[in-house]
């Protein structure tokens, strides 16, 4: 990571305690009441639980701090997702988004937004940076896309697009703030599922959308405030918890990838590896202009289903779950999503093992499947 991160890294460890009163913890307390005091009409604090929480303040304080720009949190990265689509379409609007990418995210579009008169248009997420963006309003990016982990060149795409009046906006889930700051770059809006890395233990649902547009973001926080599409304070909590070693743990699982990524493009069993840290990787030119590491996710090709389902089987340190980003590595075959992929893909999250005995573990299970 670079001196900018590092700094970020340590201001995120202290933004709080910085104004904390003599005698209040300095674990971030859970405030849980959906009902606070409220004598007058137009109170300075919280009202309802629906427009705001404690709790959240203290987890967007800190996003926001990662992103240098306001942050509104929700229940789910799919609710993020959804936010800021919603504050950026409506009938007869045009989306652009990866016909390769998170397979939620086109059912959202095509089973929901289109029945509103949305007209959706998906292209090959290799192919965005290059497309015809008359007509559209909004243009959803994922980069490194998932699963497939190609890289979109942010800063091509987002002139190309402003200059034909869409807005972009960057699922930035698979790399965080800290490997990558696509707001940077020129995009209009980062949505992220914080239940992935940042909260990083596989137990808290969680997202959020971050925009250095003051207009738009009080639109998005206001749609979550009609909506009701508002995060728990528990959730929120173990997600402000997860923040505080988010840098430690991307260091050891990006310094891991990068360690394993080689060795599985080396093993007679494997085929197809992607990971934009490998130098012949299609995606490590652009990766390298716009991230400061490679990310924790890689991707490859056993020969077919039933050999890949034996390697899942076998490996004794990969859990067998969808999701990514927690302390432990996990795995599964992206196929049976509905990914356009190989049906022996796999698509490997490394986490927070120490790098030899998860690389024997892994090459055991290939060896033997």
């Amino acid at each position: 990571m670079d001196k900018e991160a590092d700094l970020r890294a340590a201001a995120l460890l202290h933004h709080r305690i910085r104004t904390l009163t003599p005698g209040e913890p300095i674990a971030a307390p859970i405030v849980s009441s959906a009902t606070f005091h409220c004598p007058d009409i137009m109170p300075l604090g919280n009202v309802y639980g629906r427009s705001g929480m404690p709790t959240w303040d203290l987890v967007e304080a800190q996003i926001a701090l990662l992103e240098e720009a306001d942050c509104v949190a929700f229940p789910s990265g799919m609710a993020a997702i959804s936010a800021a689509l919603f504050a950026t379409l409506g009938a007869g609007k045009t989306l652009m988004l990866p016909s390769d990418g998170y397979y939620v995210s086109r059912l959202l579009a095509t089973q929901i937004l289109a029945t509103y008169g949305v007209t959706i248009r998906e292209v090959p997420t290799t192919q965005m940076p290059h497309a015809d963006f008359a007509g559209v309003e909004a243009v959803l990016i994922e980069t490194p896309s998932n699963p497939s982990l190609d890289v979109v060149d942010i800063a091509t795409l987002s002139a190309r697009a402003h200059a034909a009046g869409a807005c972009v906006i960057a699922d930035n889930t698979t790399m965080t703030p800290y490997l990558q700051r696509p707001l940077d770059h020129g995009a209009d809006i980062v949505v992220a599922a914080d239940t992935k890395a940042p909260g990083g233990h596989s137990d808290a649902l969680f997202g959020h959308v971050a925009s250095r547009d003051a207009a738009l973001i009080a639109r998005i926080r206001e749609g979550r405030r009609l909506s009701g599409a508002v995060p728990g304070s528990f959730e929120a909590w173990l997600v402000h918890r997860g923040m505080e070693t988010l840098e430690v743990r991307l260091s050891r699982m990006c310094d891991t990838a990068r360690k394993l990524a080689p060795r599985l493009a080396a093993h007679p069993a494997v085929q197809n590896v992607r990971f934009p840290g490998l130098p012949g990787d299609p995606s490590h030119a652009i990766a390298t202009r716009q991230m400061s590491d490679f990310g924790f996710l890689i991707g490859f090709d056993l020969s077919d289903a039933a050999r890949a389902e034996r390697f899942l089987t076998d490996c004794t340190l990969i859990a067998q779950s969808t999701s990514f980003g927690s302390t432990h590595s996990s795995a599964e075959r992206r196929i049976r999503w509905g990914d356009k992929v190989a049906p022996g893909f796999i698509r490997l999250s490394i986490g927070c093992e120490p790098a030899e005995p998860l690389w024997a573990a892994i090459d055991t299970a290939l060896t033997q499947s």
